[in-house]
């Protein structure tokens, strides 16, 4: 996402589900749409830490914070997210299934 690549997409699952800390929520579809249209640009993903990792099987749930800076409609945001993810290993690749985020106000 930091080099805001387009191939991002091939890391999701065809029904990934993205929450987002506005209550904003997407799917694949929405996110391709928003992601070539360049409405979000991202200059920097820093991950600050992860709170909990689980495995069950072809699953994975991981916790973790961001801060995040870039572009939002022109306009600079910087801000720091909590993010829950859950990936899925589908022949032998780990994609993204499911991924909420809140953010941490200072």
């Amino acid at each position: 996402m930091m080099k805001n690549d387009v191939q991002i997409v091939d890391l999701f699952c065809s029904d990934v589900s993205f929450g987002h800390s506005n209550s904003w929520i997407q799917n694949l579809n929405d996110f391709k749409k928003d992601f070539s249209s360049k409405k979000v640009s991202y200059k920097e993903i820093t991950q600050l830490e992860i709170s909990e990792l689980k495995q069950f099987k072809n699953t994975v749930s991981i916790r973790r914070s961001v801060k995040v800076t870039g572009l939002y409609k022109n306009q600079d945001f910087e801000m720091k997210l909590a993010l829950l993810e859950i990936w899925l290993k589908k022949k032998s690749a780990w994609k993204l299934w499911s991924r909420q985020s809140v953010e941490i106000k200072p």
